[in-house]
């Protein structure tokens, strides 16, 4: 079969045969693909650079790490695994696959679960975020954060104050629910005055990062107290894209009432990321289909993959391979 595989750690991946899938357990099935998006956790595993591949050995590797398409019996679905999906055949646990309801086409039931599992899985589990309360997204313009604006909607956010870069891409996510756009393009004590005017005139209850760095220095420092009571804000990291680490003054913690987590691969529970594919992934695919929710995407052939992997895709768009 044809597929896009990475024959050497960090080098682009190849358009090439691969065998296909070996014999299955009776706890898998055989997925012939029709889409796989290309995710940046996909390309930092595939350059061994994310830390769910610190220590294993390279080896010919197809990349991907979900995808949607036809079950043997014809179903559509999407589909999770470790083995690789973009490739013409996949096989999947049992357990990890979706069904795709009808009226929503693959490309988008490809590249959606991804920005889902990027927002959905910090706002219900890490943060537990509450009807009525205030949100605040640190890095929005990016696909997963226009997801994460309209999700927040989805759970009954009442106020939703959005960051980034991109003053055009800011400035379009009022259409998606945002109410108030803060550009990180502002000298920080002019960033910083702008959040503590927000947070004396709406209490920030929950900060969605996808970022990390600088930003999230200028977020905290902003709302330090004073001594006095502070509002309880809950900080969930779900990227580092500005950088992995940052400075945090001790006084910041000891004087505010603030809880810092992360959500990623290895800190859900198995019965979180049971309900992501029972419950939630199904939600939102219903949410797209109803037009509650969208995803852009840009699509590419699988024999193109060498070409899209260098290419610098809109912001704002995922990349789905059409296979």
């Amino acid at each position: 079969m044809k597929a896009a595989v990475v024959f050497e750690k960090g080098s682009i991946p190849q358009y090439a045969d691969f065998p296909e899938p070996a014999a299955i357990s009776e706890n898998e099935k055989l997925i012939f693909v029709k889409a796989a998006s290309i995710k940046h956790l996909d390309r930092a595993r595939a350059g061994g650079k994310h830390y769910s591949t610190e220590n294993q050995e390279h080896q010919p590797t197809i990349i991907g790490s979900d995808g949607a398409g036809l079950l043997e019996d014809g179903t559509k679905a999407y589909f999770f695994s470790k083995k690789g999906t973009v490739a013409e055949i996949a096989s999947a646990d049992k357990n990890f696959i979706v069904p795709i309801p009808e009226g929503l086409d693959f490309p988008t039931a490809a590249a959606l679960p991804n920005a889902v599992m990027g927002s959905a899985m910090g706002l219900r589990f890490k943060t537990k975020l509450k009807a009525g309360e205030t949100v605040l997204i640190n890095g929005a313009t990016g696909v997963t954060g226009k997801v994460a604006v309209q999700i927040a909607k989805l759970y009954g956010a009442a106020r939703i104050i959005v960051t980034g870069r991109n003053e055009e891409a800011l400035q379009s996510l009022y259409e998606l629910g945002a109410d108030e756009v803060v550009s990180l393009k502002l000298n920080d004590e002019d960033f910083k005055q702008k959040i503590k005017e927000i947070q004396s005139r709406t209490p920030i209850d929950v900060i969605l990062d996808y970022i990390w760095g600088h930003s999230i220095e200028m977020l905290l420092s902003a709302l330090k107290g004073d001594g006095t009571f502070s509002h309880k804000t809950r900080l969930v990291s779900v990227g580092g894209m500005s950088g992995d680490t940052i400075q945090l003054s001790s006084q910041i913690l000891r004087g505010t009432d603030i809880q810092i987590s992360g959500s990623g691969l290895g800190s859900w529970t198995a019965e979180e990321f049971k309900l992501l594919l029972t419950e939630i992934i199904p939600e939102m695919f219903q949410a797209a289909v109803d037009g509650k929710l969208k995803i852009e995407t840009e699509t590419v052939d699988l024999k193109d993959i060498k070409t899209i992997w260098e290419s610098e895709i809109q912001n704002g768009k995922r990349v789905v391979v059409m296979i």
